[in-house]
């Protein structure tokens, strides 16, 4: 017993093994380099208290606390993959996001009406048009599944099938709506100007209705990073020329390389990343470093979206969209280039509202309410080209 209470009392005394590592193995740790005083995480959460509290008023504490909890990830099935994983993933408790509502979601969206009404005056995406009633099917083809509200659990990496191909990809779900809205019809062209890392491009493959794809990226690694996606996703035979074409120009010169070409443009631009500039440090736009490359992205934002909407063609549709909350980088942008459209191309363009989506083959009286989904990152704005 003695001896044990000796033992006890030496390795209480030895808290810090540092004096008994040789000093050429030391490190000294320098805090200057390792901890930042102002840290862009709590620099961007300063900069989004004074702004969007004042943006979405009595909103902003309930979309913070959203904003500042853990990342839910969303499993984009993958409909080339030959494995049957929907019922695996079901019988696991997960449900379409797209086509179920969870019931007990529908009180309280009663209560919130007139706050939902109020968020709607504020995003360019729920904003009302000359095109009032219409309706935009969603593609039954795209499926992206989530554990129920509340639930944080994780899902496994996907296996591949007897063909190598990826049962599902997991991305944010909210990325998925952008694709769902841009309403892609069969036989569309479809460009998609700033795609990388692959997530929206292969949730637009998943309909199964696109005649030929272009897909393009500034950054060449990030581009190498979206063609290892596709090949683990997709079958060579759909990666053909013919159907498919990878590029690397800079995306805001689009309109020199083609123009009138495409039914269908998504300019998901890049942005200030409201989560990522919350939870993450490394690679952030707040940091003190990037303060001009921030300042900078609502002219490049611009410069994307009139690209886009000087390469679809007449008749033609544009959605913009982001993952920021900031006006503006959302409406300022749209309204921009709905006016310069108009004044230095002759390009006249509506406004199409996307405050409700109606689920094509599923139960006509089920609609996809933007405001009813788990918190979403992403903005989106949808033009035709009345040409």
């Amino acid at each position: 017993m003695a001896l044990f209470m000796d033992t006890r009392l030496i390795l209480r005394k030895v808290t810090d093994l540092r004096c008994l590592t040789p000093r050429r193995y030391r490190v000294k740790e320098k805090w200057a380099a390792t901890h930042a005083k102002h840290p862009p995480t709590r620099l961007a959460l300063h900069h989004f208290d004074a702004t969007y509290s004042v943006q979405l008023g009595k909103l902003w504490p309930s979309v913070r606390v959203a904003m500042l909890s853990e990342r839910k990830y969303g499993a984009l099935l993958n409909n080339f993959c030959h494995d049957a994983v929907l019922v695996d993933l079901q019988a696991k408790g997960c449900r379409d996001f797209i086509t179920n509502r969870e019931e007990d979601a529908k009180p309280s969206l009663e209560q919130n009406s007139e706050a939902e009404a109020q968020e709607e005056c504020t995003d360019v995406s729920l904003k009302k048009s000359d095109v009032d009633g219409q309706e935009i099917n969603l593609s039954p083809n795209i499926k992206c599944l989530v554990f129920p509200r509340g639930d944080v659990t994780r899902f496994k990496p996907a296996k591949p099938d007897a063909y190598g191909l990826l049962s599902y990809y997991l991305m944010d779900a909210a990325s998925v709506l952008p694709c769902l809205a841009l309403d892609v019809q069969e036989g569309h062209n479809v460009l998609d100007l700033c795609a990388a890392p692959g997530g929206k491009t292969l949730s637009l493959l998943q309909s199964q209705a696109i005649r030929f794809l272009c897909v393009n990226d500034t950054s060449v690694s990030r581009t190498m990073r979206l063609r290892k996606v596709l090949h683990s996703y997709v079958p060579k035979q759909f990666l053909t020329d013919e159907k498919l074409r990878i590029t690397s120009f800079d995306g805001t010169k689009w309109g020199d390389i083609e123009r009138n070409t495409f039914d269908r443009v998504l300019v998901d631009v890049p942005c200030t990343t409201d989560r990522h500039s919350l939870m993450e440090d490394d690679n952030n736009i707040f940091n003190k470093i990037r303060v001009g490359e921030r300042r900078r992205l609502p002219q490049l934002q611009l410069e994307l979206l009139l690209a886009g909407i000087e390469a679809a063609c007449p008749g033609g549709e544009i959605l913009y969209s982001t993952c920021t909350l900031s006006q503006n980088q959302n409406q300022g942008v749209v309204e921009q280039a709905i006016c310069l459209a108009r004044e230095n191309h002759g390009i006249q363009l509506e406004k199409i509202p996307l405050y409700r989506l109606h689920c094509g083959q599923s139960d006509p009286n089920l609609e996809l309410d933007l405001a009813d989904r788990e918190p979403a990152e992403f903005k989106v704005g949808a033009l035709r080209d009345r040409r």
